[in-house]
């Protein structure tokens, strides 16, 4: 029986039944308030987390690099959203995948882009499925939904009769910024009325809008009403992490992905010891920080039990080196629970990050023995 204590470190673990659990509660509130559940696996980029995050749902899956279409196709899922803002050179790509079979929908947000895809549609002679990208308040991609461009873009698309206005679509990514539960409903809501007043000013000009898709895992946990939408897009919710338990998605033991790390040395010196996860093994964001103050890069476990060792965190990086330090500066590090050559579990703070530097999962089912391996797919 191959267990965590077997593992190369640093490795990438995930928990199988965190995984169902969270992936069933988003598929419940999605069906209890009637929307689709168009998952986004840009975080997971796997085909067993996919086919769990899809259970009992319409089998749509969100994407955020060609390369994860192809793989999901090849995969056996043909409903695929590239919610990205498209670039001329990837219109041959959803092409390609099309040809095999798959209904891929692609994003914009100008009047120039939706030109350039009429152009391709009709020289290619297949249909393409195009999203206008709304911006709720994040200040990323999209248009107001006032802007008068947003009528403009549905025209130039329907210059072309092999362009199909798919509808509207945002990302509520100013949710991850918001401070309480209060203000992460406000955010949802405002990426909901923004959505919905742009698919009501494309209707009433004669444009068809069947899709009103809105997505953000903490938009999608918190919110309390969909009123208006179609489909919801949420990703992170699959795994969660120390960032989401700060803006209070979830709790910190929802989260299931860890990187299995060791202990590589200490300097008591200046009150910290070292992991052999550093920047490479466990990303440099630090949003978690901000949404959990104190909690830096990640928080440290217990290897077999999970357990949390309360106060410590990675509290700098270098390439390969992480630096374990104290919440509270004037806490003594608890050097007698990691020693030398101990193996510990990190909670990552951003774990769409965190996956991406990993071409497997060390999947377990809440204990410590390895059950499977699943593969995932990077690149571009």
């Amino acid at each position: 029986m191959t267990t965590l204590f077997d593992l190369p470190t640093p490795s990438l673990v995930l928990d199988r039944s965190r995984l169902e659990r969270n992936c069933r509660r988003m598929a419940e509130k999605a069906a209890r308030h009637g929307v689709d559940l168009r998952p986004h696996l840009k975080t997971a980029k796997c085909a067993e987390v996919a086919r769990i995050a899809t259970r009992g749902c319409f089998g749509g899956v969100t994407v955020s690099t060609l390369r994860e279409a192809e793989y999901f196709v090849e995969h056996g899922f043909r409903d695929v959203t590239y919610a990205v803002g498209i670039a001329p050179n990837k219109f041959a790509g959803v092409a390609a995948l099309q040809r095999r079979g798959a209904i891929v929908s692609i994003l914009l947000d100008s009047v120039a882009m939706a030109l350039e895809a009429a152009r391709f549609a009709d020289a290619d002679g297949q249909t393409l499925r195009v999203f206008i990208e709304i911006d709720p308040g994040y200040h990323r991609a999209g248009i107001q939904p006032a802007d008068p461009a947003l009528l403009e873009i549905a025209r130039a698309l329907a210059s072309s009769a092999k362009v199909e206005l798919r509808g509207v679509l945002a990302h509520g990514g100013h949710s991850y910024a918001a401070k309480g539960i209060k203000a992460v409903r406000a955010a949802a809501e405002e990426e909901r009325a923004s959505l919905v007043h742009a698919a009501e000013r494309l209707r009433a000009a004669g444009f068809a809008c069947p899709v009103v898709s809105g997505g953000s895992t903490p938009g999608a946990c918190l919110a309390e009403k969909f009123e208006g939408l179609t489909e919801i897009r949420p990703g992170n919710y699959t795994f969660f992490d120390v960032m989401q338990a700060g803006i209070g998605a979830c709790l910190l033991d929802d989260i299931a992905v860890f990187v299995a790390a060791s202990v590589i040395g200490h300097k008591p010196e200046f009150n910290r010891a070292l992991i052999d996860a550093g920047a490479l093994a466990l990303s440099k964001d630090f949003g978690a920080d901000d949404a959990m103050p104190g909690a830096g890069y990640g928080l440290i476990c217990e290897l077999e039990s999970g357990a949390r060792i309360e106060g410590v965190r990675v509290g700098n990086m270098s390439q390969e080196h992480g630096w374990l330090s104290m919440m509270d500066e004037h806490a003594a590090f608890p050097y007698e629970r990691l020693p030398i050559g101990a193996m510990v579990r990190v909670l990552p703070g951003h774990s769409c990050l965190t996956a991406a530097a990993y071409d497997r999962y060390y999947v377990i089912d809440g204990g410590v023995e390895i059950v499977d391996e699943w593969e995932r797919v990077n690149g571009w």
